[in-house]
């Protein structure tokens, strides 16, 4: 399990694809890639733009706590 598990869950249930993902937020899929098979991990400014694009707190994103804003 990556450290950013809840990211690809949250993507899953939302039914945003990685490839949907990178052009609405300009992240690359490569660097999606490395998150997903525990690689690398996203920065903080990256964890940011995710928590907003998603609707999750970075918490959440990084399962410290199970909280998903409505």
């Amino acid at each position: 399990m990556t450290q950013i598990a809840n990211l690809f869950k949250v993507l899953g249930e939302k039914n945003i694809s990685i490839k949907q993902l990178s052009e609405d937020t300009h992240i690359s899929q490569g660097n999606i890639s490395d998150w997903k098979s525990g690689r690398s991990t996203p920065k903080a400014d990256t964890l940011l733009t995710l928590s907003r694009y998603l609707n999750v707190s970075i918490d959440y994103l990084l399962n410290n706590e199970p909280f998903m804003n409505k």
